[in-house]
């Protein structure tokens, strides 16, 4: 299997982790050796309510059951997409109130920064220096790091950048902006958050200068942050928010919402101004129901702030420099490159899967299912330190 995967499968490193999966439960990935994988990562945010939940398997058969798929986008009433949208209009500000369903966070970045330019009139894209929104041509061409992109160019024009936290350069966002983009905490650059009010002063001067504010909580939606949506930490509004990951607990599914108003000018001039055959699929978008109704009515939002303080309490050593973001959204940065890479490979040896972060190369991911419990943490944080004290770096 291994010769036959790097054969038939394209593969996006030299060097891929290469464990064979049997399967996944709760916390847990089985290789076909039956060795018991604690994750820490999730998929890298995905599996919000960890791997195989109940609820959401029995969702997806039940659904199964009654149909697949029935007609591309949009035509056709079908409720798991319906009961899903309307209650996510629930849960946000009455301005998203409209849900656009796609298949993945970078197809939803497309679609947002299409309705901005669309609504607006205006061309100019205002993004972040070591943002990460996808991979597509135009999500690409809002990160702000040349060295992974300069390859694919030439890549969309009228897009410039501005340094997350720094509220100097505000100005830049003028009548002639469409949308100004931002990831509400920095993932690829490091965990980043938002400090000083920045993006409330950023809210206020799109508002000011007519341009749209597009955030992009594809990571930290979804209960990571210890609320539904992390922009609700930080008092700001969006006039687009991107949504994706963990949104139906390991299926393939992204979203971008708006006001009505906003979402309407997609239908005209031209008429399907935004298409997709599958977003909306039923099965997803019931798996996507199950998850958000069990994130609403548990307990799980509170806890993750709760396992939080567990992991920063637990992992103190010298080799930690800083643990950055919020709630299990969470990056310990090592003193060097190497420790960060040592510690990964080490702990995928050891039945423990961590994993990197895009940019920031110090990085350690600690993205693991929001039903984590308190037991695993400490088994997991245990080896860790045990790890970094056997470390020769």
């Amino acid at each position: 299997m291994q010769n036959d995967f790097l054969k038939y499968q394209a593969q996006t490193s030299p060097y891929p982790l290469g464990i064979e999966i049997s399967h996944a439960k709760g916390s847990y990935i089985y290789d076909i050796e039956g060795n018991a994988h604690l994750d820490l990562v999730a998929g890298v945010s995905v599996c919000s309510l960890g791997h195989c939940h109940p609820k959401v398997v029995a969702a997806v058969q039940e659904q199964a059951q009654k149909y697949m798929h029935v007609m591309v986008y949009g035509e056709y009433v079908q409720s798991p997409a319906v009961e899903y949208t309307k209650l996510l209009a629930k849960h946000l500000p009455k301005s998203l109130e409209t849900t656009y369903l796609v298949n993945s966070g970078t197809e939803g970045i497309e679609g947002a920064i299409k309705l901005a330019r669309r609504y607006t009139g205006r061309s100019e894209i205002i993004s972040a220096k070591f943002a990460y929104h996808g991979n597509t041509m135009g999500s690409l061409s809002l990160m702000g790091y040349e060295e992974r992109k300069s390859a694919f160019r030439p890549l969309l024009p009228d897009v410039s950048f501005i340094q997350f936290n720094n509220e100097n350069e505000l100005d830049r966002i003028t009548d002639k902006t469409a949308c100004v983009i931002l990831e509400t905490i920095q993932g690829g650059a490091g965990f980043i958050e938002p400090k000083n009010g920045f993006l409330e002063k950023i809210r206020n001067r799109c508002t000011k200068a007519g341009a749209l504010l597009i955030l992009d909580e594809i990571q930290p939606g979804f209960g990571r942050t210890g609320k539904l949506f992390a922009f609700e930490h930080y008092n700001c509004t969006p006039d687009i928010l991107v949504v994706g990951k963990g949104m139906a607990s390991g299926l393939p599914v992204g979203a971008f919402v708006s006001s009505k108003e906003i979402m309407d000018s997609l239908q005209e001039s031209p008429k399907l101004g935004h298409i997709t055959t599958f977003g909306g699929n039923p099965v997803i978008a019931a798996a996507c129901l199950a998850t958000l109704k069990e994130i609403l009515d548990s307990s799980l939002m509170k806890d993750t702030l709760e396992k939080e303080k567990l992991f920063r309490s637990l992992l103190i050593h010298p080799k930690i420099k800083e643990i950055r973001g919020k709630g299990l959204m969470l990056a310990l940065i090592m003193e060097t490159e190497e420790i960060a890479n040592e510690l990964i490979l080490r702990a995928k040896d050891n039945c423990l899967i961590l994993f990197w972060l895009l940019f920031e190369k110090k990085a350690v991911r600690i993205t693991p299912p929001l039903t984590i419990s308190k037991e695993e943490i400490i088994a997991g944080c245990t080896l860790i330190l045990k790890l970094l004290d056997q470390s020769q770096q």
